[in-house]
């Protein structure tokens, strides 16, 4: 739609209020002088000639632009004191009032053609405004008495005459622009001014000479002609050169303030206001359409408004045009008529140019500037060139700032998925914490995803990249709008939001988490994808982003132990955390100093209780800490590099004892735990092979133990390890069976010799059908493999027999013996097997050594 035609803060219709005094000083001025004047009108021939004078310079126009407004300056003043000499006073104002109506309205006219039909009141004000300057002249020129040419008092008061329609015409002027458009500041007042002054004082001055010249001499008007033609191509050539420098000045301004400018977003302020200044344009337009994440830009600066607005000077086609062809545009009254020009009309607008913004080939949008200021203006073929050398500029800056806001936003956000990276994520929670209402929590849930590593190995990154970017998308999706979703690093995602209490952001985590587990499907590829998710709480676990995140990854990793996996922090999570850290200089030293003991736990016959071999299992006591748990210093030796000196330590101490072995007639098999990560090392089956010639113990004598987790991972990775120590003549044993998701049909591809149920299920067959059914499917299933299984966590004699009952060949447990010294371990053997010294009601006590 066109755009209103509302052009001033205040109607114009206030222009009345200096038009009507203006007229009526001019026409009580003219009755007076009427009335006093002895000779008011006639010399009518003279009077024609003036009136064609007063055409002839109202045509020839210095125009000054203030706001919407156009202000004229001529040569008007030159002819205007020679008729103020030569003229009646009446026939003086009447063919000065008549030339400018008809200047006026021929004006007038043509702007209505063109659409831009100006308020009547504008016309009539100028009218008036010549009228009662023109009286006042008269007047103070009437007063003299007779005029002489060559007498300096009349000099003077035809200087003192020009000087006061001056003054009418300025005060006038600002009066009318203060009602219209509001108060003019400082720089508007100088600039409206000024220049006035100065070129009417030069031509009173040349008036005067002319004056002057003509009285000694009618041929002095020849002279006169030469020297008004000189006048006249100077001035041309001087303006041609000031709008030259001023308009290099101004591009040199205007990329000077456009490189000063911050990238903070105020670049388009700026150089739309420049541009608007420049170009004396109503509207100066910035349209960058939708490119990529960047969003589509329309932005203008207007000549009422001192801010940026949404409207246009054109239609939206123009720039259309402009971005499919690339090549600038430009309609209007100077560039000929075009397929544009009549829409354009309909606008409201009466020219208008649009030029491409260029990144190299590609047009990333238009600089536009409408409507020319002034009624008697239009924008001309050197504008082309002027906006097209600031668009140059333009498309430079928008460019650059772009690329500093690439570069921003790629500093706060994961390239990946597009999520806030962790340096965004602390930025924000350091915000959120610092703004926290009372009664609040600031919540940051931070999720693990599981078995990402596997997922590269078997399908490669990029299918973790899509894995890492579906649960990217779920995470979004499903968190609540106020919440901050990022990716902290690697595996690991971040939710911060603010939540009422503590219970809801832990039913929050639950929940996000059933989002996540859904199927993920990548084309014929389906896989299941689980979450770990741990929670931290400001205030109760930190007042710091960097705090709050360790404290959630602390969660996260102890939520991988528990049932619902999902964890809030609590102290002795970081305790815990902390001693670890602690403790990798010591285990260090441990190693060295042979400070760690290697306990032994039988593994005896159901049927006949008979000893089968025993399980290696490492103890340390601190010399600070006392006992330290092996689920903790084993963590330590895996996350410090020292987790194969920690295994090469508990082999040699096993086959040590196995060589030593001297009770009874029969040998002593040793089992001991393997961490996944050793059957990555490709030189672990050579240590071992080297171990066993050394302590020279037979192979089958030695059971390498590995978790469900770590033989049967998904991927082949073990299987060359597994399968040269199996070569090697090691017996091979799934420890903690039952724990993972793998099916038993599984154990058919192993190269392993024996099965260990898990004592969770174990432990839980006597009160729990769930975990009977579960150990009589492993017992019987691996049985039909050929697979040894020994069950573990053997505590109660209902439990023994339950066990005997499905076929389980092997138990290990406490009510056999809980883990011994080498020393304790032979007194043992030898309680057990010494019928004489042990009566049959105590064998239990025997057996079960604390």
């Amino acid at each position: 739609m066109p755009r209103s035609q509302t052009i001033g803060r205040h109607s114009q219709e206030r222009g009345w209020f200096v038009t009507a005094p203006l007229a009526l000083l001019g026409v009580l001025i003219s009755v007076a002088l009427g009335i006093s004047h002895p000779n008011p009108i006639g010399d009518w021939w003279t009077g024609f000639l003036f009136f064609g004078l007063f055409l002839a310079a109202n045509s020839a126009l210095l125009i000054f632009e203030v706001r919407r407004q156009a202000f004229s300056l001529s040569i008007g003043e030159i002819p205007f004191l020679l008729g103020l000499f030569f003229l009646p006073p009446l026939t003086l104002i009447i063919c000065r009032v008549l030339a400018a109506a008809v200047v006026h309205l021929g004006r007038f006219q043509s702007a209505a053609q063109l659409g831009r039909q100006s308020a009547p009141v504008k016309l009539w004000f100028n009218i008036a405004n010549i009228a009662a300057g023109t009286s006042v002249a008269s007047a103070i020129v009437a007063s003299v008495g007779v005029l002489d040419a060559a007498d300096p008092q009349t000099w003077l008061a035809l200087v003192g005459a020009m000087v006061a329609n001056l003054l009418i015409t300025l005060v006038s002027v600002l009066l009318a622009i203060t009602l219209v458009q509001g108060r003019l500041s400082p720089k508007e007042l100088t600039t409206t001014t000024v220049p006035g002054l100065v070129v009417a004082l030069i031509n009173i001055t040349f008036g005067l000479v002319v004056l002057i010249l003509l009285a000694q001499s009618r041929w002095a008007l020849i002279l006169l002609a030469a020297l008004v033609t000189f006048f006249v191509l100077a001035y041309r050539a001087y303006a041609q050169s000031m709008r030259q420098h001023r308009t290099l000045s101004e591009i040199y301004d205007l990329t000077r303030a456009i490189a000063d400018t911050p990238h903070d977003g105020t670049i388009t302020d700026i150089l739309l206001k420049r541009v608007r200044e420049m170009l004396q344009a109503e509207y100066a337009t910035l349209w960058l359409p939708k490119q990529g994440r960047y969003p589509e830009v329309l932005l203008s600066a207007r000549a009422d408004d001192r801010g940026l607005v949404d409207t246009t000077g054109a239609p939206h086609e123009i720039r259309e045009r402009v971005l499919e062809t690339g090549s600038t545009l430009a309609v209007g009254t100077k560039f000929g008529d075009g397929p544009f020009t009549t829409q354009l009309r309909e606008w409201g607008t009466k020219d208008a140019i649009v030029v491409p913004l260029r990144a190299g080939s590609l047009v990333i949008g238009c600089l536009e500037v409408s409507g020319r200021l002034g009624d008697f203006h239009h924008f001309v073929p050197g504008d082309i060139r002027l906006l097209e050398a600031i668009a140059v500029h333009a498309a430079v800056a928008v460019e650059n700032s772009r690329l500093v806001d690439r570069l921003r936003y790629d500093a706060a956000h994961d390239g990946l998925t597009g999520l806030a990276n962790r340096r965004r994520l602390a930025t924000a929670l350091d915000e959120s914490v610092a703004i926290r209402t009372p009664g609040e929590v600031v919540a940051v849930l931070l999720f693990d995803v599981d078995g990402l590593r596997q997922v590269n190995e078997s399908l490669g990154h990029a299918a973790g990249d899509k894995v890492l970017a579906e649960v990217a998308r779920r995470l979004r999706a499903s968190a609540p709008s106020a919440a901050l979703v990022g990716r902290s690093g690697g595996d690991e995602f971040v939710v911060t939001l603010r939540a009422e209490s503590v219970d809801l952001a832990l039913a929050l985590a639950r929940e996000l988490r059933q989002q996540i587990r859904d199927k993920m499907v990548f084309g014929a590829l389906t896989l299941d994808v689980d979450t770990v998710v741990g929670v931290a709480v400001h205030p109760d676990h930190g007042s710091d982003a960097a705090t709050l995140l360790q404290r959630a990854d602390l969660a996260a990793s102890a939520a991988k132990t528990v049932s619902d996996s999902v964890q809030m922090f609590n102290p002795a999570l970081e305790s815990r955390s902390v001693r670890r850290l602690g403790l990798a200089g010591d285990l260090r030293t441990a190693l060295e100093n042979g400070q760690l003991e290697v306990y032994y736990q039988p593994k005896v016959t159901l049927t006949g209780r008979r000893l089968v071999g025993v399980e290696c299992l490492t103890r340390w006591e601190h010399p600070t800490h006392g006992s330290v748990s092996p689920e903790d210093f084993v963590a330590v030796a895996e996350h410090t590099g020292q987790l194969g000196r920690l295994t090469e330590f508990v082999l040699r101490e096993g086959l040590r004892r196995c060589r030593e072995w001297t009770v009874g007639q029969q040998p002593l098999p040793v089992a001991v735990n393997l961490s996944a990560r050793t059957l990555s090392d490709p030189d672990f089956p050579d240590l071992v092979r080297e171990l066993l010639d050394d302590h020279q113990v037979a192979p089958q004598l030695l059971t390498l133990e590995i978790a469900e987790a770590g033989v049967l991972d998904g991927t082949d990775r073990p299987m060359p390890t597994l399968r040269r120590l199996r070569d090697l003549g090691v017996r091979l044993s799934v420890d903690d069976f039952g724990t993972g998701y793998t099916s038993l049909a599984h154990l058919r591809r192993l190269p392993v010799h024996e099965v260990k149920v898990d004592r969770s299920f174990v432990q839980g067959m006597a009160t729990d059908p769930g975990d009977l059914a579960i150990v009589n499917a492993i017992v019987t299933l691996s049985q039909q493999f050929g697979l040894t299984v020994v069950a573990e966590g053997v505590e109660s004699e209902l439990t023994l027999e339950l066990l005997q009952d499905i076929g389980c060949q092997i138990g290990q447990g406490f009510l056999f013996s809980r883990p011994l010294p080498y020393e304790r371990l032979a007194a043992w053997y030898e309680a057990q097997a010494d019928p004489e010294v042990v009566q049959p009601s105590e064998v239990r006590r025997l057996r079960a050594v604390p």
